[in-house]
């Protein structure tokens, strides 16, 4: 960044309160915002993180319609669960609160109250759908129907969730109310609206050329929508749930959730500063200080909201700064699939917490490493797996684990001085020398995937240096050459403490406990004297442990059982087939069949070859395609139907004589079809 600021503003998009928080999110958001403030405060920079749970808005009236509670007893529940979560995951916010607080509803209502004052908005009439017999307005995502693009029979008002198009409800064929319904009629409402295209002209200069720094991403959807002609967009609502509007003749409306929940961030940092005046100072100098930098943390579905939508009201209202960058990530997806809420198709943060206890750092690493921070990336369990072994056991807690055993083992834990140093000494302190110079560019410009890479690069040069000086055979010979290349060692494994600390929190922890370094700052990273001869250090222990497929295995299973459960919660059976004469069914002669024997059909993944009791003394050699679905030895001994006067048909040179019945479960998956009793072999099926 080219202007010097006194002070950074951090905000994280503040979650819907319908639900946990998935790992889409914390990459997206969570955890870069996190590492980006972690980093500002090594620097002893002055900076603020705010946080807070959105708690208005038709998803949570949705959630509490279909559990039969209050919107306010969905918001009570899932706002802990989110915080909690944030808490022990080490996302550290100064303050972490909620747009249903008393400080929010003032300070949001004032704010409209203002722009409303000051002729900022346009009062206008339009005609929305009504439903006659729940007695309201219908906000989009109140209303389904077909989707006029792909003919997806479930599209929501606002966009079609199988082909991404947005939508609004007058688009969709045959909608319907999905709080009765019923077909909603067209009725006349009134309505407030912040005339965007009155500040077109306004955002072009203000993005289009005086942020060209801003990430590709970023910069290219705010153009594509500023390329088109902006238009008035309504502040509010016809819903009961959410601040009313504070001015005449609005009585059962609220402020639209997109205008009230950015106004959180603004209001949480003046809840904040009332708790702690003493740390943070008045609110208004984190909001309004022209040398405040204000950086939003989001999702590339709210670029919008936060370019567009909120700096033109910031600007409306007047007195505020604007977002100096907003630093949005595409999405994450989840084992080659898009992670979704409404399928379940997510690895919930408190579940985690739950299934991998202590292992904070080992998921905040990974979704680092795999951030979607130009295009959309892939998380897998395996690839997890894989990171934590192979990078974080194999490379760095394998360097640390070497360095502070050795020292332990040759000088009693204690930091030995270090002597003359010979090319292989200064060639690996050349290597780490400009760490902090690289980190820094990447983690002021955002390329936080970069940084992480440059901290563990730290771990490999010193994993590099001790295999070459092998202290463990110099030290027979020369002990005080063993010296200097514990303490070079041991002077990376300080660095490591600090490189990273703003993205492994809870390691660098352990770490500095392990190496008794009590207080560090940014501005030592790189230097080879942080560790003085003669400290003493702790007891080492293993900074990390290896994952065994056992732990890969049960998350996969649970992928899976959720991806059954959608199939079978979506299954709609194939249509019944056209009607036959009852006398082409009886040209099918259908029998019991007794399997004796089973086997697979070599050279092929499909096909199983059975030895089958008909009943007639003679047995029978049938093929069937079920080979993915059962092992061989699982169907020895069972009794099947199958179709006895098929023609015989060769298969992989083998001839079939007959055809075993099987049904199609929801999931395409095949299930030999069976008696409720024990029946002779041959018994026929009629």
């Amino acid at each position: 960044m080219d202007k010097k600021f006194k002070r950074t503003t951090v905000t994280a998009a503040l979650p819907y309160a319908n639900g946990g928080v998935h790992i889409g999110h914390l990459a997206g958001v969570y955890v870069p915002a996190d590492i980006y403030v972690r980093y500002l405060r090594l620097k002893k920079e002055d900076v603020v993180f705010i946080g807070g749970s959105d708690e208005h808005g038709v998803p949570i009236t949705i959630r509490a319609k279909k559990e039969g509670v209050t919107p306010q007893d969905v918001c009570d529940r899932y706002h802990k669960i989110i915080k909690d979560s944030f808490k022990e995951f080490g996302i550290s916010f100064d303050i972490y609160s909620r747009t249903t607080s008393k400080t929010h509803n003032k300070f949001a209502s004032d704010f409209f109250k203002k722009l409303y004052d000051d002729g900022k908005l346009i009062e206008k009439e339009t005609e929305q759908y009504y439903d006659e017999e729940a007695h309201q307005f219908l906000a989009d995502r109140y209303i389904m129907g077909e989707c006029p693009h792909c003919h997806n029979p479930h599209a929501y008002g606002d966009q079609c969730e199988k082909c991404g198009s947005d939508l609004s409800p007058m688009e969709l064929i045959n909608p319907h109310s999905t709080i009765s319904g019923s077909k909603p009629v067209i009725k006349k409402t009134k309505n407030w609206y912040l005339p965007l295209n009155e500040y077109q002209d306004w955002l072009k200069q203000w993005i289009l050329e005086g942020h060209k720094e801003w990430r590709p991403n970023v910069y290219g959807q705010c153009k594509s929508w500023l390329d088109m002609d902006l238009q008035p967009r309504a502040m509010t609502r016809d819903l009961d749930w959410g601040i009313p509007v504070p001015v005449p003749g609005a009585e059962g409306k609220v402020l639209y959730v997109w205008f009230d929940a950015p106004i959180g961030y603004i209001s949480n940092t003046i809840e904040l500063c009332e708790k702690e005046p003493e740390k943070f100072g008045n609110w208004e100098k984190w909001w309004k200080d022209p040398e405040t930098r204000l950086v939003h943390f989001i999702g590339k579905d709210n670029i919008v909201f936060h370019c567009l939508i909120f700096p033109v009201m910031l600007k409306a209202h007047g007195g505020f700064i604007l977002p100096d960058n907003v630093p949005a990530n595409e999405f994450l997806n989840l084992e080659n699939d898009k992670i979704s809420t409404s399928r379940n198709w997510a690895v919930w943060l408190d579940e985690y917490l739950r299934d991998f206890p202590g292992k904070q750092d080992v998921l905040r690493y990974v979704l680092t490493a795999n951030a979607p921070e130009t295009k959309d990336n892939n998380f897998t369990w395996k690839d997890f797996q894989e990171r934590n072994n192979s990078e974080l056991v194999g490379i760095y807690g394998n360097f640390v684990n070497r360095a502070l055993q050795l020292t332990k083992k040759y000088w009693g834990g204690v930091v030995p001085a270090c002597g003359e140093l010979r090319e292989v000494d200064r060639k690996a302190i050349e290597e780490f020398k400009d760490v902090k110079a690289l980190m820094e560019n990447y983690l002021d410009n955002f390329k936080f995937r970069e940084a992480q890479k440059e901290a563990m690069n730290l771990a490999r040069i010193g994993n590099k240096y001790i295999t070459e000086c092998e202290p463990w055979k110099v030290w027979k010979t020369d002990p005080k050459r063993v010296e200097t290349i514990l303490n070079i060692s041991l002077q990376l494994v300080a660095n490591l403490a600090i490189a990273f600390e703003p993205f492994l929190p809870f390691s660098s922890e352990k770490l500095r406990k392990m190496i008794n370094m009590e207080q560090f700052d940014w501005q030592q990273l790189g230097r080879t004297d942080l560790l003085e001869a003669g400290h003493q250090l702790a007891e080492p222990r293993l900074l990390f442990e290896k994952i065994d497929d056992e732990a890969i295995d049960a998350q996969l299973k649970k992928l899976a059982d959720t991806k059954k459960a959608n199939e079978l919660a979506n299954y709609k059976p194939q249509p019944v087939k056209a009607t036959v004469p009852f006398e082409d069914f009886e040209k099918l002669d259908i029998r019991v069949g007794h399997i004796k024997e089973c086997k697979k059909v070599k050279k092929s993944k499909k096909l199983l070859q059975f030895l089958i009791d008909d009943g007639t003394g003679e047995d029978r050699t049938i093929l069937s395609g079920i080979a993915a679905y059962y092992e061989p030895e699982q169907l020895v001994g069972k009794d099947v139907l199958f179709v006895a006067n098929f023609a015989p048909r060769k298969m992989m040179g083998i001839e079939s004589q007959g055809m075993i019945l099987s049904a199609v479960d929801a999931d395409g998956s095949l299930h030999v079809t069976s008696t409720l009793d024990k029946v002779k072999p041959g018994s026929v099926v009629g």
